[in-house]
């Protein structure tokens, strides 16, 4: 969780923030469910890249501003505020190494 604190907040590039931070999002999101809640991992995960792309499909109709909340950072981080097409192969990316992850788990 640190780790995406300090890329959303102090990382200014290409690579580490948009993408990178966008991988590590959807693996963080999905181990804290996984953690939380009982149902199962392949059902956590499936949710993880369903939500995680229906929020940047939200922020191609622009979602931050239709709430208002267009000048607070906080919630520009949070929601985003940029649509990129980028950020759902991150999404996948992220839920893919999930998945080899939890294979190379259950092998063992």
């Amino acid at each position: 969780m640190l780790t995406l604190i300090v890329i959303a907040l102090f990382i200014r590039d290409s690579f580490i923030r948009p993408f990178l931070g966008d991988v590590l999002v959807v693996i963080w999101l999905y181990l804290l469910l996984v953690a939380c809640l009982s149902y199962s991992k392949k059902s956590i995960a499936i949710f993880v890249l369903a939500f995680a792309c229906s929020l940047e499909v939200l922020q191609y109709f622009q979602l931050i501003n239709l709430l208002g909340l267009q000048d607070h950072q906080a919630a520009r981080i949070i929601i985003g505020a940029t649509f990129d097409w980028l950020d759902l192969v991150a999404y996948a990316l992220g839920i893919g190494f999930i998945g080899v992850f939890e294979r190379l788990l259950n092998k063992g």
